[in-house]
């Protein structure tokens, strides 16, 4: 990944945050059969191992299963708020047009090892707290034990867990850390104008 040195992002606080509040990440694989990409929801333990660990659980007749060696070097990519920015909101383009369109983003490379994990009690703590986790904002909550036993039991045979151990982390913050801080100012104005909360709170927590 292209990482000029002003939009690095190298806190673990920071690049977990962003893992956790956008767990569909993108698994990149490299196999016999070539480059391949995965988009899985991904919980992160920051308790176990340097970086963390990614666990999740993908269908057994998915290639990644089957076909995919356990210790397999892999890459998740994380992709956080992220949106268009006109060289119509900085106040210098006015003066001298000298601007061009851009796009502001946040983004997590994690690079780890792959893991197959043929565990029921593993599975079905990955399962559990995925569904605590994405139903804590429902109005009532869907938890397994809804689902008749038999279905649930059956539904497990057809999943298999896996996890990425983390070794090493890429992060990016590209939000108008390189503009002066007028412009910055325009295009903070401008997202809210538009509704984009998320994003113009990204760039005004990156302001230098």
């Amino acid at each position: 990944m292209y990482l000029p040195a002003h939009f690095a992002e190298t806190r673990l606080d920071e690049l977990h945050r962003i893992v956790r509040a956008h767990p569909l990440g993108m698994l990149v694989t490299h196999s016999a059969r070539g480059l391949d990409a995965d988009h899985i929801p991904f919980e992160l333990d920051a308790t176990r191992g340097e970086f963390g660990t990614l666990t999740a659980h993908v269908a057994r007749a998915n290639p990644l299963w089957t076909q995919i060696p356990d210790g397999t070097p892999v890459m998740v990519v994380f992709r956080g708020v992220q949106g268009y920015v006109s060289p119509n909101w900085y106040p210098s383009k006015h003066e001298t047009h000298q601007q061009v369109p851009t796009w502001n983003y946040e983004v997590v490379h994690a690079h780890g090892v792959l893991r197959i994990v043929e565990d029921e009690k593993f599975l079905r703590g990955v399962l559990g707290r995925l569904t605590r986790k994405h139903e804590s904002t429902e109005p009532k909550p869907w938890k397994m034990a809804d689902a008749p036993r038999d279905y649930m039991e059956r539904m497990l045979t057809m999943i298999g867990g896996i996890e990425v151990e983390v070794l090493r982390f890429e992060g990016k913050r590209k939000l108008s850390q390189n503009r002066e801080a007028r412009d910055v100012d325009g295009v903070v104005q401008a997202l809210q104008a538009r509704g984009d909360e998320d994003l113009s709170a990204a760039v005004t927590a990156a302001r230098p």
